[in-house]
């Protein structure tokens, strides 16, 4: 990961953010991302099929526009989503006044939202603060923060992750290789509860991904898919799915630098900064006070090992039990007898680390009880599971579930 500063900033893109009087708080809700020229676009959005308006609004946009985008504006504080029509009609107002703001189609602009579900989103509000808004964005970090803190909402922290990789210039004929050019990423998401991503095709997470890369946007897509099975498709907080997940990976083009389908280093890079907000994501849930790296093995399939993990990580008992770092092993044994998995109990063993808990299903002769418990008191610990049954695996982050946790969304919306 790189260290926050322009350098890092991908070339062609500008952020802003303002106070449209959407949060109680009175804080930032309305940021911005413009592209300097149509950039390349993929997206990747919830499964819930009750899905918000800006979702539709934005489907509807990419397949006018061939996967093309100027502007993502983006608000906290209301969802847009349960609203009817006037949704629908509040999500194209705003993309028609970034629109008029910026000098492009409406199609170009990509609406987001995250907030209370069921309320009416003000639209005259976004409105009535964009001109001033679009006078004031720029290409520095500190504009790009400004944009990641307006989006939040239970979140406790700014979540944003950088990359960037060196691709050696193409000399023309008879020349030698010019100097290495670099491409660049940042990107910024939100999410603390409700994190239970099941996006498709395949609070609220909302991630933005950035590149100044040249790339067309039926190949921007075949990286993004990839890299999102393997980190925010690997993640939950609470087993809710939010109405309004979306991923957005946007190529400005700005650095030069072309890159096709198959390129290793880029999908890396793309899967490092993924992976990094899918964690952080986790380690601000709602009321978090650990964070549990699930490691399954040898399951029949990788699809079986995802089964055992989510059933594990969805188990009000076993996430309680971490809540107290109490080493109850047994109700991650049961998670896994339910969990659709083929499985043979008597051949499942069970690690907290390197601690040996529970060996061909049952308590193992080794067990201690006092260390387990120690381990558990970290705030991030790593627990693997053994099926012995083919060469499936997979890697899934998730919580515990504490009482700060009820505190918060108990009255979330009063």
């Amino acid at each position: 990961m790189s260290e926050l500063s322009s350098y890092v900033i991908p070339h062609g893109f500008r952020f802003g953010a303002a106070k449209a009087g959407l949060k109680a708080s009175g804080r930032t809700d309305f940021a911005l991302i413009v592209a300097d020229a149509p950039a390349s676009a993929a997206a990747a959005f919830t499964s819930n099929r009750v899905v918000a308006a800006p979702l539709i609004v934005g489907k509807e946009h990419l397949r006018a526009t061939g996967g093309k985008v100027r502007v993502v504006a983006i608000n906290a504080g209301n969802a847009n989503c349960a609203a009817g029509q006037a949704g629908l009609d509040a999500a194209r107002a705003v993309c028609a006044a970034a629109a008029h703001a910026f000098g492009c189609r409406k199609e170009e602009v990509f609406p987001s939202s995250t907030g209370v579900i069921g309320a009416p989103l003000p639209a005259e509000k976004l409105i009535e603060v964009l001109p001033d808004l679009a006078a004031s964005i720029g290409a520095e970090s500190d504009r790009f923060m400004e944009a990641a803190e307006a989006i939040l909402t239970t979140d406790t922290v700014e979540k944003t992750a950088f990359a960037h990789i060196e691709v050696a210039a193409t000399a023309a004929p008879g020349e030698s290789n010019g100097l290495p050019r670099q491409v660049r990423f940042a990107a910024f998401g939100k999410g603390s509860g409700m994190i239970h991503p099941q996006l498709a095709p395949h609070a609220t997470m909302l991630i933005y991904i950035l590149t100044d890369a040249a790339i067309e946007p039926a190949d921007l897509d075949g990286y993004l898919q990839p890299a999102i099975e393997v980190s925010f498709n690997r993640i939950s907080v609470d087993g809710d799915t939010s109405t309004n997940d979306t991923v957005l990976l946007l190529a400005s083009g700005a650095s030069g630098v072309t890159i096709g389908a198959g390129d290793s280093a880029f999908a890396a890079a793309l899967n490092q900064v993924c992976a990094s907000l899918a964690k952080q994501v986790v380690a601000d849930g709602e009321g978090v006070t650990h964070v549990v790296e699930l490691r399954i093995h040898s399951a029949v399939s990788d699809q079986d090992a995802l089964r055992v993990a989510k059933a594990i990580a969805h188990s009000p008992l076993v996430k309680t039990a971490w809540a107290g770092c109490d080493p109850n092993w047994g109700r991650l044994a049961a998670a896994i007898g339910y969990s659709g998995a083929q499985i043979d109990p008597e051949r499942i063993d069970i690690r907290f680390g390197s601690l040996p808990v529970c060996e061909n299903g049952a308590r193992a002769p080794e067990f201690d009880e006092a260390a387990a418990h120690t381990y558990l008191e970290q705030p991030e610990y790593s627990i693997s599971i053994h099926l012995h049954q083919g060469a499936g695996c997979c890697v899934f982050w998730t919580t515990d579930l504490t009482a700060q946790y009820i505190h918060i969304n108990a009255d979330y919306s009063t």
